[in-house]
């Protein structure tokens, strides 16, 4: 396979006959790859918070499951958060996953669009936050 065969020319020293550009075609997609995931478990994270806060209908019936939810794409939050430039671009994109999150929520649940905050009233910082 490429990727073994690429890998063990690394290991050897071999640069000068490797595939550079599909090396470097691996290497991005990895990259949006993973960006990708980060994104993808900020949105849900935040969906289900705001479900978890706003959704009061539901809250008695769903709020254990969407607390349950949110401690699990958080642990998948910790792992990829590992990466310190994983963290920056899940924190550069914050603003956007809120109004990603929100739109999804405000179609799920009906609710109003002046029922949620402006701007993100979450961070990922405190991964035991559950709002009130």
């Amino acid at each position: 396979m490429w990727i073994e065969r690429t890998t063990e020319q690394i290991r050897r020293g071999e640069m000068k006959n490797l595939d550079w550009e599909h090396l470097l075609t691996e290497i991005e997609d990895l990259g949006r790859e993973q960006r990708n995931q980060v994104e993808s478990y900020l949105i849900q994270t935040v969906k289900h918070l705001l479900m978890y806060q706003y959704w009061l209908t539901e809250k008695g019936n769903c709020g254990r499951g969407w607390a349950d939810e949110i401690d699990n794409f958080r642990l998948e939050l910790e792992i990829l958060f590992q990466s310190k430039t994983l963290y920056n671009y899940g924190a550069s994109r914050l603003d956007i996953i809120y109004d990603k999150a929100k739109r999804s929520v405000i179609k799920k649940t009906g609710l109003s669009v002046d029922r949620f905050p402006q701007v993100c009233p979450y961070t990922f910082i405190d991964f035991d936050f559950l709002p009130v």
